[in-house]
């Protein structure tokens, strides 16, 4: 019996009890590392509140996996909240935006952090940690192009925003993978999976993406009123309606299933994963989003 199989025989609430358990602990790695690199998380929105929810959604996504197994995807996901940041609200200009996004690729490429700098002075522990893992030989370049393609998004939607030259809704779209959700999950399935992997990486990435389409429309609907207060793109401040938003979630979540389906004999843990953050996700942003105030 799998540890998947172990937790979906538990009483619903021994279960809850467990995923909260395993957040908590989740929550104290995550204050740790805020304290570590406080130049990067010492703004009011990383609040208290954010780091409880953060670790929610990663244990309630992954319930059979212990606080240990989910380290690495709050690790990259709270240093993406970080990056997000520093491009959506302290970047100043498009000369400011691009030198941050070499300044990652160059350390996730094995450059030494910049002195004084905890953006990469994080995100090169974040390298060093996952090279040690078996199956970086293979998931590494997955792992680097998935930041590459989240940068590329933040700088694309820092332009339009600077530029107040909006995209239409299927550019916007596109543009999901400044989400970030599918390079925490790269982090994520890399520090989890052995060095023989029986999962199609094209399907795996497929299917991730997928999701990260049905978390970006999602995640609109519940910071809409925040976004029009912080001056952020929404899918719906572009002549979308939320009626049309909800229509294609139901349709992309669809979509995200059926890719999910063929995953589950190779990697059901995984499949589990990715289902579970998309249904996490249209639960939580029906009541809020993980930032604090400004």
């Amino acid at each position: 019996m799998t540890a998947r199989d172990d937790f979906a025989s538990w009483p619903a609430a021994t279960a809850s009890g467990h995923v909260c358990a395993v957040a908590g602990q989740s929550q104290r790695h995550m204050r740790e590392w805020a304290a570590e690199y406080p130049d990067l998380f010492s703004a009011k929105p990383f609040d208290a509140a954010l780091y409880s929810t953060l670790s929610l959604a990663m244990a309630f996504s992954g319930p059979w996996f212990t606080a240990e197994q989910l380290r690495m995807a709050n690790k990259v996901c709270l240093w993406a909240f970080g990056l997000d940041w520093l491009v959506d609200y302290v970047a100043t200009s498009p000369s400011e935006v691009d030198d941050i996004a070499r300044r990652c690729l160059d350390v996730a490429a094995g450059a030494p952090p910049v002195p004084g700098d905890d953006l990469t002075r994080l995100l090169a522990d974040i390298r060093d940690e996952l090279a040690a893992s078996p199956a970086f030989g293979v998931l590494g370049p997955v792992w680097r192009d998935e930041l590459q393609r989240m940068l590329k998004g933040m700088v694309e939607e820092w332009r339009w925003k600077s530029t107040k030259v909006m995209p239409t809704f299927e550019e916007y779209l596109g543009n999901a993978d400044n989400l970030g959700f599918s390079f925490a999950f790269a982090a994520h399935w890399l520090s989890t999976t052995g060095p023989d992997l029986t999962a199609d990486l094209g399907q795996v990435r497929e299917a991730s993406w997928a999701v990260q389409r049905v978390i970006r429309l999602l995640n609109d609907l519940g910071s809409y009123e925040r976004d029009v207060k912080w001056g952020d793109l929404n899918a719906l401040l572009l002549d979308t309606s939320r009626a049309e938003v909800e229509r294609r979630i139901a349709e992309l979540a669809g979509r995200s299933r059926e890719l999910i389906a063929p995953l589950r004999s190779a990697g059901p843990e995984l499949a589990g994963y990715l289902e579970r953050q998309m249904d996490f996700c249209a639960g939580f942003y029906r009541v809020a989003d993980y930032w604090g105030t400004l």
